[in-house]
């Protein structure tokens, strides 16, 4: 029985939270492919899909073209978090003190030797 729950809790997540909820309209799109298998019995079902979805075209059935899976999308799940008392900021009436950074070099960093450095890149010495 947990099974079955947690499968079914998954199916509906993915179903409202995805485009899974495009494959619900297969039944549509097997009526309208026979709607137009009736129309034009010589019309394969890749020459239907090609019309329908490669370059659709705005004709008299456009409104039941948008009714296809994968040819409109919408946003899923929208979710909009507000604080539940308002933000106040104020700020205080003590006097602080500033700040003051000292500025760092990096010639006197415990990890710069100029010794070893400078015996590293010295100029070609002639004898």
């Amino acid at each position: 029985m947990k099974k079955l729950i947690s499968i079914l809790l998954l199916s509906l997540y993915l179903v409202s939270t995805t485009e899974l909820y495009q494959f619900l309209k297969l039944p549509a799109l097997i009526e309208h492919y026979m709607e137009h298998k009736n129309l034009s019995p010589e019309m394969s079902l890749t020459a239907f899909l090609k019309v329908h979805y490669d370059n659709p075209v705005k004709d008299s059935d456009y409104s039941k073209d948008q009714q296809l899976p994968f040819v409109s999308h919408a946003a899923h799940l929208v979710i909009v978090c507000t604080p539940a008392t308002p933000f106040t900021f104020q700020l205080s009436e003590k006097e602080s003190k500033p700040v003051i950074k000292a500025k760092k070099t990096f010639y006197k960093s415990i990890f710069y030797n100029k010794d070893i450095l400078n015996s590293i890149w010295q100029p070609p010495k002639s004898c």
